[in-house]
């Protein structure tokens, strides 16, 4: 990737841009939107098959989007003055997202090749915004995953460590803006999976208050936890892509009715003087990897001497959300995933022998076409919810929830936001906690209260590991709607952090394209 624009920006210079520097230089005319473009289709080609971020590249659609934009901006006029700011800088989404022109898959089998016949209400707004959609990104199927080795077509990698998880269950998205193969990414977050991939890839992860972002056209697994977020390599960035996608809208039941607040003007606040940070006492300390431990008190430090006032508060009953949300998500996503009948659409198996009935083609269709995790999570949302056990376990659940909601209305009495590491370790090595669910299932536990309280999350690179150089994440929490707050502490915790390491985290991440071919995965 070595060719250069007429402005004399290598291809290899313009994908390690930001989102808002590529948005400069495209209104400059110092580089247009098809060289950028392509320059991310080229990446992608080079480095992708070791990778495993996209499930499917959108080329042909991306360059002809980005050469509207060029078309509008060389006319001039009162159209290429109404181009939105980011028209031109292309983008990539989770296959969660439903896509005209592109095939939706979940990850699974169950849906390979499957084709919407409509656009999600975000993907709506990209369109009208004229952002080029490189392609779908890799996840677990149907976002059941911490680590995206759940995928029916095979796991991404970590472009820090390419033997290493990149964090699930959106691991396709933030390794593709963290190997430079896109600049945007959007991502679900049902207990993390926007969060926690950003911490571990080195990327900027948010989950918005729940309802802020219309759901309509995510492919559902627990609707009162599910929420489309930004996943960036900046936090500015992720302002400006939850400025597009955010907002009322009627197609969702549980869309928030007010406009959201000026996130970028947060964003470039730049300013921490006098508010209360609360550090969360059951979110770090025991069981916390030393590394991660050591980079979250550099974090508090910074903030300390940028002026913002340090105080602990205590969520007692965070201990118990773990519990509490892995019987509300599966109890959820078992009766989501019940349309997956082999009847509507998707896979269709016929049963080998014996009547031909619609349970009989149903139970051959789920057993071939989901994974064993997504069964698991079915069988035990079934439970939960069967009679007799509904209020033991489910209701219980909900109980607990509450005293979850309790817990961060009271904090935010005494902090105005939160914070903690993101998760509890760096990422470990793909395979080894494949066939531990637990374990797995614990790298949530930080990330999961702000998804049962319906609070705004943000992750963002707070350095790197001592035991083994890998990215750490800092998780900021604020209290539902107040989305800016998070975006004004976190953008002066970036550019802190920034100062300490001498430049973006980000920058540091190997160069894939000269790491050596790994095999492509068999399912690619």
């Amino acid at each position: 990737m070595t060719e250069q624009n007429p402005a004399g920006i290598s291809a290899e210079t313009l994908i390690r841009l930001s989102a808002a520097q590529l948005a400069d230089k495209l209104a400059a005319g110092e580089v247009t939107a098809v060289e950028a473009t392509q320059a991310y289709l080229d990446r992608i080609a080079a480095v992708d098959g070791q990778v495993n971020a996209f499930l499917h590249v959108n080329a042909e659609e991306a360059l002809a989007v980005a050469a509207e934009v060029d078309a509008i901006r060389a006319a001039g006029g009162a159209e290429a003055e109404a181009l939105h700011y980011l028209a031109g800088v292309p983008i990539a989404v989770k296959d969660l997202i439903v896509t005209i022109g592109q095939p939706t898959t979940a990850g699974s089998k169950i849906l390979e090749g499957w084709h919407s016949p409509y656009d999600a209400t975000v993907v709506e707004r990209l369109r009208a915004a004229k952002m080029p959609i490189l392609g779908k990104t890799n996840l677990d199927e149907f976002a059941m995953g911490s680590s995206t080795e759940h995928s029916a077509y095979g796991p991404t990698r970590n472009p820090w460590d390419l033997d290493r998880i990149p964090g699930g269950s959106g691991g396709g998205s933030a390794a593709a803006v963290a190997a430079f193969e896109a600049p945007l990414a959007l991502g679900t977050d049902t207990g993390g999976s926007i969060r926690q991939p950003g911490a571990v890839t080195g990327t900027v992860g948010v989950k918005p208050t729940y309802g802020s972002v219309s759901r309509y056209g995510a492919i559902a697994m627990a609707s009162s936890l599910d929420q489309i977020g930004p996943v960036t390599r900046t936090v500015l960035d992720s302002a400006l892509l939850h400025q597009v996608i955010g907002g009322h809208d009627p197609r969702d039941s549980t869309s928030l009715p007010e406009p959201l607040a000026d996130l970028v003007a947060a964003a470039k606040t730049g300013n921490v003087e006098g508010l209360r940070i609360g550090i969360i006492k059951e979110l770090h300390g025991e069981g916390y990897q030393a590394g991660v431990e050591n980079r979250f008190n550099d974090a508090l430090e910074l903030l300390k001497e940028a002026g913002a006032e340090i105080v602990e508060v205590s969520c007692p009953n965070f201990q118990y959300a773990l519990g509490a949300y892995y019987l509300i998500m599966p109890s959820e996503a078992s009766s989501n995933l019940a349309k997956f009948d082999g009847v509507r659409y998707g896979l269709r198996v016929l049963p080998e022998e014996g009547p031909m009935t619609i349970e009989r083609v149903m139970g051959a269709t789920r057993a071939a076409g989901f994974g064993d995790e997504v069964k698991r999570r079915i069988i035990l949302g079934t439970y939960a919810l069967s009679a007799g056990y509904y209020d033991a376990y489910y209701g219980s659940a909900q109980k607990v929830r509450t005293l979850v909601q309790r817990d961060f209305d009271a904090a935010f009495t005494q902090a105005d936001v939160l914070i903690s590491p993101t998760a509890p370790t760096t990422a470990f090595p793909l395979g080894e906690k494949l066939d531990d669910p637990l374990a797995m299932y614990l790298n949530d536990v930080a990330t999961i209260p702000a998804n049962l309280a319906g609070v705004p999350g943000l992750s963002l690179p707070g350095g790197l590991a001592d035991e083994d150089g890998l990215p750490v994440g800092i998780q900021l929490l604020a209290p539902a709607r107040e989305d800016a707050r998070l975006y004004r502490v976190g953008a002066v915790l970036e550019s802190l952090l920034e100062a300490k390491w001498g430049g973006p985290l980000l920058a540091q991440a190997p160069d894939l394209a000269a790491a050596g071919t790994l095999e492509t995965q068999e399912a690619k």
